[in-house]
Formats: C-alpha cells, structure tokens, sequence
C-alpha cells in the first residue's frame, strides 16, 4: 500500500516508539491505521479515553452476544443451525452436537473451519480419523465428506471461507516454525477405527451449495479410502500447541496472533501469556480505531483481561467505524502492573467487508454492553 508520507510526521507532545514511554500528559494512546494493522499509522495521545463517551445512539455501537443462550442449534447437521454473523466471504456460526450424525455432511461453498469449545469426539472423513478434544481447530477442505461421533456433548464453533480456502500466514521475520511449527498440524490416519467403520450399508450425505441442501444416497459408506497421498489434507491443531510471539518491551498487535488467512478475512488466536514488564510497555491492548475491518472475539476460556464481565461462549462484535480499547478496570489494571501474566484464550475473526448480524444472534444480544466503558463512580 501506498504510504501518505515518506517517513513519520509528527506534531505536539508525542513518543517516538508506539505503545511505549508515553508523554507525561498524554497516557491514552489511539492507533488510527489502515488495513488491519500492516497500513499507514498515526498515535495520538490524548488526555481522556478514547472509548469515555457518554451516550451513544444509533445502530454503529459495540456489541455483546451471549451464544451460550441461542437456541435452535442442537440439531444433527451443521447445515441445519443459523447464520450468526456473516457476510459474502465468511459465515460464523454455533452448533451443538450430543449424539453421533447419522449423515455425512459436505460443505460445496467453501472451506469450513471448526474450533471445539466444548465437548471431544471422533472425526471421520475422506482422509480418515482424527480424536478432537476441546480447544482443536480442524480446518475442513472444501467438499470433504465428514462426520462426528461424540465422545462428550459438543459445543462448536463453524467459520467458513465462502467460495474460499485457509491458509498460514505469512511469519516474515520470525521464520517458518514460530508460533507453531507446520510439523504439529494433525492430519487423519486410515487406522483401525476408520476401517471398522466401512460399510456397506446405506448412507447419504447432506450438500451445502449457495446455502441450500441436497441429499445424496449411496447403498455403502462412501468413508472407504484405503490411502491417499496429496498437499490436500484436513489439519487439526490445538490452542495448546501456539507458542506466542511475546516482547516484554512492546505490546504486539493482534495480527501478530494469526492462525489462519483467507482471502477476506483472517482468524486469530488469543492464549496465555506473560504481560509486558518494561516500565515504559503498554501493558494492554491499545485503543484502535476499527477502520477497514469487522473485528469478533469468541471467548473459549479465563478470564479476558482487557473486559469486564465476560463469560466463555460470549463474543463481542465491534464493526469498523469508531475506536474500541480496553475497558477502564482493564486499563488501570495494566498500568498498576496488578497482573503478570495472562490466561485467556480467545478466537478472534476480522473481516475485510460488513458482517451481517443474524437475528438468532440479536436474541442473545446485551444492550447496556456499550455502556460498560463509562468509568463507574
């Protein structure tokens, strides 16, 4: 991207290294950035939050679902639950899921990524079995036959890459095996549980194309690879195998947690950490103006230290257009350096284009959340 100036420009009472060593006066920083991150930048520091507003009308405000409370998602095909937030490039939805599916199910739309929240189970698919457990990714190819048999009840979390497919990121200065090394990404095996589950009794399987659903009837398990060999595989990883970039010295950005691209959106992920120790580190997330992209956190588990009052199963939802931060316990917390180390875990989907927010959502929604930035007195 082009940039607006050839070299940083600077005007007032500033500091020379963002998120550090703040002017005396000026402790609330705000990035104002372009394209998530990577753009053209300029840092304010102002002597009042940046998210100290007193009221706020209107349909563009930060917004809280509880998904824990959706009803209509525990069903036997993922095809059958609402869209959640969405958008022409990503679908988010929930599902829950307790007894084995009875049909295959096979995504012709996109790519599907699922993260466990909750639960563990069986995979079978075209490339054979995999144990899930919570905390898993599982990124599914687009048309790849799959289903689960759980072990626990279920609690998942679907974002497909419409007419789409997941990447890695790229990882730059720190090399091809930080964060996670490609080496620990799971593939299925055809072991003797997928053998024993070759049949040649009926099965059908359930289509998603343009959003509409077809049944296909086979008189045999179509599940019946014997091998396969390819650069084209179903890859699981676990939260717990994400080895964080960390500066004790700077407070890195979010992008600096991607776990997967797609072409219009990527998804990150937030584990434990330890916080900043430099006296001069911002030891929060920085205020940020929400510019050019959607930004949503589903929270997986801990305790989030950037919010009040979030729960596992929650997620937040600020569309681009205004500036979000920390909350004001959060921050005073940061700069009091009352917590070391953090133990959230967190998935974080940012969308280059608008989601729309589905109204099985909207039945989840707490409307006072914009107002949880107002300092209480």
């Amino acid at each position: 991207m082009r940039k607006w100036a050839s070299f940083p420009l600077k005007e007032g009472d500033v500091s020379r290294q963002a998120h550090a060593d703040f002017p005396e006066q000026g402790i609330y920083e705000r990035e104002a950035g372009r394209s998530g991150f990577f753009g053209p930048a300029t840092h304010f520091h102002h002597r009042h939050a940046p998210t100290g507003w007193s009221d706020w009308q209107g349909p563009l405000r930060p917004r809280l679902f509880d998904f824990n409370a959706l009803a209509d998602v525990s069903t036997q095909s993922p095809w059958a639950v609402p869209l959640l937030l969405h958008n022409a490039h990503c679908k988010f939805r929930t599902w829950r899921l307790a007894e084995k599916m009875t049909r295959l199910a096979r995504n012709a739309d996109g790519d599907e990524l699922l993260f466990i929240h909750e639960g563990s189970a069986e995979l079978y698919c075209d490339y054979g079995h995999l144990t899930l457990r919570d905390g898993d990714y599982v990124v599914i190819p687009r048309s790849t036959m799959w289903r689960l048999e759980p072990l626990e009840p279920l609690f998942v979390v679907l974002i497909e890459a419409t007419n789409d497919s997941y990447q890695l990121p790229e990882k730059g200065l720190v090399g091809n095996h930080a964060i996670f090394d490609p080496a620990m990404l799971d593939t299925p095996k055809i072991d003797a549980a997928f053998q024993a589950q070759y049949s040649e009794q009926t099965w059908q399987v359930e289509v998603k194309r343009h959003n509409q659903v077809s049944v296909i009837t086979y008189p045999y398990n179509p599940l019946d690879a014997i091998g396969w060999h390819g650069d084209l595989a179903v890859m699981r990883i676990n939260w717990r195998d994400i080895r964080p970039l960390m500066s004790h010295r700077y407070h890195l950005p979010p992008s600096a947690h991607t776990t997967f691209v797609a072409q219009r959106f990527v998804v990150c992920t937030f584990v434990p950490r330890p916080i900043e120790s430099d006296p001069g580190a911002l030891k929060v997330p920085f205020y940020h103006n929400n510019d050019d992209y959607d930004e949503v956190l589903f929270y997986h588990a801990g305790d989030f230290f950037s919010r009040d009052n979030i729960e596992k199963g929650m997620v937040t939802f600020h569309p681009a257009g205004f500036t979000h931060g920390p909350h004001p316990k959060a921050f005073l917390a940061g700069q009091e350096y009352r917590k070391k180390f953090t133990d959230e875990v967190a998935v974080m989907l940012d969308t280059r284009d608008a989601l729309e927010v589905g109204e099985a959502a909207l039945t989840t929604e707490n409307p006072e959340y914009v107002n949880s930035w107002q300092v209480k007195g």
